[in-house]
């Protein structure tokens, strides 16, 4: 017996007639053995009527046969069961009168024979309210579980059944430990005598994770929330139990996901770092090529096709800058380096840079000088206003482009207007896209529409407000607004147009440290050709014996940021100086800057380019640097 309390016989009737409930008592063999008064009302019999008689009696005849196995098997492993149990008969009155009634059981001892006692209460007369709750628990969509002080199951509802494989009478009366894997089931008693010391509410998804065991002896996740009941002087606890099986299962497949989106995106990374640098070798190489051929062919015919090479080139590298540029965007392998940047800098390198081209148009190139000192990143920022500078040339046959800077509250409006073809307000958002580009008409074929999409990308990683204005046929204005960090800012530097200079022969030693054999003979062809003495390395490691053959400290050091040998081209640089005790100006050509930036900010008298580097730009910041021994950094 699970339970069993020892009483006299006498000892044991005066409890039973003491008690409130009808109670009826059997023996092993399902025959009365005695009734309190309660039970004589309630069933319209006497006891002397009904002793002696199977239990049967007092059950409508339609469940009697069923009922005897129901019995039997309770018999045969007896267990206390609640009047909250849940478990509903049918009872008969001698008068015929059928009534619903709930049933609890309790094993008992008495003079050393097992006996069962049954507390019968008619729920028929009673108001709506308790069928409804039953109702309510049986249509639950969680299985629900009322277990009293000793952790045993009082209540279950059908959802119960179906999670867990048992039928109710094959869980009532248990120990909840039944509905958990062995291994947990000592420790869960721990848990739960606790809980029942303290009892509170503990909502789903609250407290240790718990696994649950069906009849079939499979395990599976479960979530359980608990709440203590009181009822009179007994203290029940509910649970609310889920099975989060398929839930844990789309978030192993969400982790898992998760992990190949970041294995897919290190190996993107990866990829756009190689690609950074060996897609933009061959064109650099091609570069630094025509550059040399451009200052050794005098035939006219010869530098017309070097021309026609060079807008072919500027056109592929424009496209591969961008595809690049785009890809390493969306990877989110572009990190901003935030700092505080005067304007005159950048603005006096875009002038350069693009004054000759508008010129070349017949186009007017209007700047306006600025001191302004603003937050953010000087090379992304650079990009963004090559953008709207050479769209706005592009698109731009008469009149002028202007860049003009506009002091807005704390707030620096960078502006480039033009008076290009225009464009329709209905595109103003799709120009932002890949790919996309105007139809405007007069619009030409020029460009690759990915321009705009890299300028959207850059100004939201900046934390920096678009704007563009435009009316067809009469011109547009990009606008970009910055955070100022000192309005009345000076600037050491001085601005100067180089676009028309015009110089003589070149002279200088240079250091020139390249690994790859192909863009390291196009460098020497092109220097040489520009009349600089050029020694070569390959790594950090060879600039010792190159220096060794220099009378004089180099003038200029040019180097590529991968070299051989796992070095670098700001350990070469740091080795060359070091040698020579001297801070020997110096470009650092690439194709990943990231990198570089952030290792390159620890020297100074530097400056970095990025692959495919423009060969003027370079060739004239580099007599600059010759001149000075400064480095004009860009």
């Amino acid at each position: 017996m699970n339970e069993a309390n020892f009483f006299s016989n006498d000892t044991l009737i005066e409890i039973l007639d003491s008690t409130t409930e009808a109670v009826v008592l059997i023996d092993k063999e399902g025959r009365i053995r005695h009734l309190n008064h309660q039970a004589e009302l309630l069933f319209e019999y006497t006891r002397e009527e009904l002793r002696g008689q199977l239990v049967e009696i007092l059950l409508p005849e339609s469940m009697r046969e069923q009922h005897v196995a129901k019995r039997d098997g309770f018999l045969q492993i007896p267990r206390a069961r609640p009047l909250v149990s849940g478990l509903l008969l049918s009872g008969r009155r001698k008068s015929g009168q059928v009534f619903e009634a709930e049933i609890a059981l309790t094993p008992l001892r008495s003079t050393g024979e097992d006996l069962i006692s049954a507390s019968v209460r008619d729920i028929s007369t009673k108001s709506t309210s308790e069928p409804f709750f039953r109702n309510l628990l049986e249509t639950a969509p969680d299985a629900m579980i009322i277990i009293d002080r000793g952790g045993r199951i009082c209540v279950v509802n059908e959802q119960t059944e179906k999670m867990f494989g048992y039928s109710r009478d094959q869980l009532l009366g248990y120990t909840i430990e039944m509905l958990l894997p062995d291994r947990l089931r000592k420790g869960h008693v721990l848990h739960r005598d606790g809980y029942i010391q303290t009892p509170a509410v503990r909502p789903m998804g609250i407290g240790t994770e718990l696994l649950g065991r069906r009849n079939d002896g499979t395990e599976f996740p479960v979530e359980i929330s608990l709440s203590p009941v009181e009822s009179g002087t007994d203290t029940f606890v509910s649970s609310v139990i889920r099975d989060v099986t398929e839930r844990r299962q789309m978030e192993q497949e969400i982790r898992d996901a998760h992990a190949e989106a970041e294995r897919a995106n290190k190996a993107n990374t990866a990829f756009l770092a190689a690609a950074s640098h060996d897609l933009r070798q061959p064109v650099q190489a091609l570069h630094l090529l025509n550059g040399a051929l451009k200052r050794t062919v005098k035939d006219p015919r010869a530098l017309q096709m070097i021309e026609s090479q060079d807008h072919s080139l500027d056109g592929m590298t424009n496209l591969l800058n961008s595809l690049l540029d785009i890809s390493r965007l969306d990877a989110g392998a572009v990190r901003p380096e935030l700092e505080d940047f005067s304007m005159k800098r950048m603005i006096d390198r875009l002038s350069a840079e693009f004054s000759r081209q508008a010129s070349q148009k017949g186009l007017q190139f209007e700047v306006e000088p600025s001191n302004i000192i603003v937050r953010t990143d000087p090379n992304l920022l650079g990009e963004i206003m090559q953008n709207f500078v050479s769209n706005a040339i592009r698109y731009t046959d008469k009149g002028k482009v202007q860049m003009k800077c506009t002091v807005e509250g704390s707030r620096l409006c960078l502006a480039v207007s033009d008076t290009g073809i225009g464009i329709e307000p209905e595109q103003f958002e799709a120009i932002f896209k890949e790919f996309h580009q105007c139809k405007t008409p007069g619009s030409n074929k020029e460009g690759f529409g990915l321009g705009l999409a890299i300028v959207r990308r850059l100004a939201d990683l900046l934390g920096h407000e678009l704007a563009v204005a435009s009316t067809p046929g009469e011109g547009s204005c990009f606008s970009l607004y910055l955070p100022i960090v000192n309005a009345h800012a000076s600037d050491s530097h001085a601005q100067t147009d180089s676009s028309h200079r015009q110089y003589e022969k070149a002279s200088g030693t240079i250091i020139l440290i390249e690994d790859d054999f192909a863009v390291a003979d196009a460098w020497g062809m092109l220097l040489e050709a520009e009349g600089y003495e050029v020694a070569t390395a390959q790594s950090a490691l060879e600039v010792d014996a190159v220096l060794e053959h220099f009378e004089n400290s180099p003038d200029l050091i040019i180097s590529d940021y991968h070299l051989l040998h796992g070095t670098t081209g700001v350990q070469a640089v740091s080795r060359i100086r070091k040698k020579t005790g001297k801070d020997i100006p110096a470009f650092i050509v690439t194709g990943d800057t990231s990198k570089v930036i952030d290792e390159a900010r620890k020297l100074t008298n530097i400056a970095i380019m990025c692959k495919p580097v423009s060969i003027d730009q370079l060739l004239e910041m580099a007599r600059k640097a010759l001149t000075s021994g400064l480095m004009d950094e860009k």
